[in-house]
């Protein structure tokens, strides 16, 4: 009877190790070709501008109906309340709301 393997924490080694988070360690692959291109030869900001001014300016109109409306309202009703608030506290607005004398 063999007696068990002895119980090891932490990374495993020897011969059956493959490397940590893709290095295997093992021989090259073949038959695969890997192309990159130079952070100096890219344009990552290539055609932003071009594509706001042109497709921008209709996503802003096709939603304008959702925010400028509710905008509109609210700041109706927020002018009208500041406007008959003032009108309230003036000499006039007391005079009219003074049922007591």
């Amino acid at each position: 009877m063999r007696p068990s393997q002895v119980a090891h924490s932490g990374m495993p080694t020897g011969p059956k190790y493959m490397g940590w988070w893709g290095a295997m360690g093992g021989p090259a692959q073949k038959g695969i070709a890997q192309y990159t291109v130079s952070p100096f030869q890219q344009n990552a900001m290539k055609g932003a501008l071009h594509g706001y001014i042109f497709y921008g300016y209709k996503r802003i109109m096709q939603q304008a109906p959702y925010f400028a409306l509710p905008f509109a309202v609210g700041y109706g009703l927020i002018a009208w309340a500041k406007k008959k608030n003032a009108y309230y506290n003036s000499k006039a607005g007391h005079a009219e709301l003074a049922h007591d004398e």
